[in-house]
């Protein structure tokens, strides 16, 4: 089940949320209201350079022991609760916004950490490792993760997702099937820059986490969806491979079409990957949709067993589960495209866009 919607202005053009809200209402049936959430980049323009951690507590308590944890390891440079409407959502979690920078010197750092964005990664694991019931939903800079248990419609409004203004939108509407429907386990999932939107199962959970947590990697949100987006940090961000790498790592062929494959330098590549980063490969039925400050991408499993459609029109490119909710976003869309199994469809912002807000 599950719904998954996306769009992104390639000149880098705001909007407020209310097409991706169009767009994920359609598909209402494909959840069952135990989760929906949204990620929007752009949003945080007067506070750009500094990470934006939404964090999430189940008591005030948890959130004054969160707040002390990032103080010791951060420069607090804002913070302020996030603006929630609680006329529709009485019973819920504490979220609060935190602009940081890491505040330990370099020198003084430990190994592994002496990048900001791995000290980032690090100390936002501790965080949701030793804080019991407080969580890190979003650590990126300029953009921001609005979740919870509820209707897309639910979590909109409760957010008010109005008020803010993004060049890039993910949307999503969660059926939990193998896990619980809770605050901390709706989608997005986010690490630093990159957020996904999952539909299906990642039934290789287990190997994932194992190849993940030797690496710093923790999964803490009872959910086999949050390694993929790890994975896609340590992939692209991390190893420094390129989205189509990536995607190839997560949903390669299979060997029996490797084998066909002419000899030459992709093949080699091909048979590369796949033997060195044999236990992030991603098994089960899944579509992904993900995104970060610079692009947004599309994959699906090597045998397609969920749907996933993009189109676009005038700079803008849209993902949906669903045609249909392709043109709630937009009804003048000039091409759509249906992916073929595991192949990537990449929309990049252009060169000449300022992220500076």
């Amino acid at each position: 089940m599950c719904g998954i919607v996306g769009l992104i202005s390639l000149k880098g053009l705001k909007e407020n949320g209310a097409r991706i809200k169009k767009g994920i209402h359609l598909m209402n049936d494909r959840g069952n209201g135990l989760g929906a959430g949204y990620a929007a980049y752009g949003i945080y323009p007067d506070c750009r350079d500094f990470y934006a951690l939404h964090v999430m507590s189940d008591t005030a308590d948890k959130m004054t022991e969160a707040r002390d944890y990032i103080n010791k390891w951060f420069n607090i440079e804002q913070e302020r609760p996030v603006p929630v409407w609680d006329k529709n959502i009485r019973d819920h979690p504490y979220f609060h916004l935190y602009f940081v920078s890491p505040s330990v010197p370099l020198e003084e750092r430990l190994e592994g950490e002496e990048h900001d964005n791995d000290y980032m990664v690090a100390k936002c694991m501790e965080l949701n490792n030793t804080v019991q019931s407080a969580y890190v939903c979003s650590s990126g800079k300029n953009m921001g993760v609005f979740k919870g248990v509820g209707t897309p419609l639910d979590i909109y409004d409760f957010f008010q997702l109005d008020n803010y203004e993004g060049y890039s939108w993910l949307g999503h509407n969660r059926f939990p099937t193998n896990t619980p429907g809770w605050w901390g386990g709706a989608h997005p999932f986010n690490i630093l820059q990159w957020s996904i939107v999952h539909n299906g199962e990642i039934s290789s959970y287990g190997i994932n986490r194992r190849y993940l947590e030797p690496q710093g990697y923790y999964c803490r949100l009872q959910t086999d969806s949050e390694v993929v987006a790890y994975l896609i940090d340590l992939l692209i961000r991390k190893h420094g491979l390129s989205i189509q790498e990536a995607a190839t790592v997560l949903a390669p062929p299979y060997w029996s079409t490797v084998e066909r494959m002419a000899d030459g330098d992709a093949k080699e590549e091909l048979i590369l990957l796949r033997t060195i980063y044999q236990e992030a490969m991603l098994n089960g039925p899944f579509a992904v949709l993900a995104a970060d400050e610079k692009c947004m991408f599309s994959l699906t499993d090597n045998t397609k067993l969920r749907p996933m459609t993009a189109a676009s029109h005038a700079k803008y490119t849209y993902f949906a589960s669903e045609i249909a909710a392709l043109y709630e976003m937009e009804d003048s869309l000039e091409e759509v495209q249906t992916p073929r199994a595991g192949e990537p469809i990449i929309a990049v912002l252009e060169e000449t866009v300022e992220l500076s807000g």
